[in-house]
C-alpha cells in the first residue's frame, strides 16, 4: 500500500466515503467562513483567521487552498460573474433608464455590503481567473449605455467608464459610513443617479437622509483612529 488512496480502500468504501464526507463539510466550512471574514473585515483576513473562525485547523485550510489568493477566487469568482450576466441581462430589459438604474444599484449594493468584494473589483487584475471579466463586462456595459443615449434617458457625454468611477464613488461612502451607518449610500446612489437622466427627465426623489453629526464622528474615529 503505497498511497493515501490504497488505504482508503483497504479501509472499505464506507471509510472512504466518510472521509469524502467530512472533507467537503470542511471545505465548505472554510468558504463561509471566508465569506464572512472578507465581508466584513476584507482582504487583509489570513489563512489563519479563516481557520479559527471556521473551527479546522490551519493545516486543514493549506491542503484545499495553497494560499490566500486561491481562497479569493474561491469565495469571489461567483460573484463577480453575477455582475457580467447583471450587465448581460440589463442589455435585455424592455426599459432602457431601468436597465441603467438595475444594474448600477447592483454593482453598488454588493459592493457596500460587501468589503472583500469592493477589494476585488479594484484589484481584480492581479488574479488570473479573473482576466475575461473585463472583456465581458465593458461590451455589454457599453451597450447598455449606447441604449440608454438612444433612448434620450442618458445624460449627453456619459461614457460606460464613467460608471466605474461613479460606483467606485459610491463604495467610497459605504466604506466611510459602514461604521456607524449602513444604508446612506443609497443617498448619493440617488444623487448620482439625478446627475445621470436625461436632460428632458424629471428628477428623481432623495430616500435616504443624511448621516446625523454624531453617525459622522463615529464613522470618522473608526475609519481614523486616534493616534497615540
Amino acid at each position: 500500500m503505497n498511497t493515501v488512496a490504497d488505504a482508503r480502500e483497504a479501509a472499505g468504501p464506507g471509510t472512504s466515503r466518510r472521509l469524502r464526507a467530512d472533507a467537503a463539510r470542511n471545505q465548505e466550512r472554510i468558504l463561509t467562513a471566508a465569506r464572512e471574514l472578507f465581508a466584513e473585515r476584507g482582504l487583509e483576513v489570513t489563512l489563519d483567521h479563516v481557520a479559527e473562525h471556521a473551527g479546522v485547523g490551519v493545516g486543514t485550510v493549506y491542503r484545499r487552498f495553497a494560499n490566500k489568493q486561491d481562497l479569493i477566487v474561491a469565495v469571489f469568482e461567483e460573484r463577480v460573474d453575477r455582475l457580467v450576466e447583471q450587465a448581460e441581462r440589463a442589455l435585455h430589459h424592455p426599459d432602457p433608464w431601468a436597465a441603467i438604474v438595475e444594474l448600477f444599484a447592483y454593482a453598488c449594493q454588493d459592493m457596500a455590503a460587501n468589503r472583500g468584494l469592493s477589494e476585488v473589483v479594484r484589484q481584480i487584475g492581479d488574479y488570473a481567473r479573473f482576466e475575461g471579466i473585463h472583456a465581458r463586462l465593458e461590451p455589454a456595459c457599453a451597450a447598455v449605455v449606447a441604449r440608454g443615449h438612444q433612448a434620450g434617458v442618458l445624460r449627453e457625454g456619459v461614457e460606460s467608464g464613467d460608471f466605474i468611477a461613479l460606483m467606485h464613488m459610491v463604495d467610497a461612502v459605504a466604506a466611510f459610513a459602514r461604521p456607524s451607518n449602513q444604508e446612506v449610500w443609497r443617498r448619493y446612489f440617488d444623487i448620482v443617479l439625478d446627475g445621470l437622466r436625461g436632460d428632458a427627465l424629471p428628477r428623481l426623489p432623495i430616500t435616504v437622509a443624511p448621516m446625523t453629526p454624531d453617525e459622522v464622528e463615529a464613522a470618522k474615529r473608526a475609519c481614523f483612529p486616534a493616534r497615540k
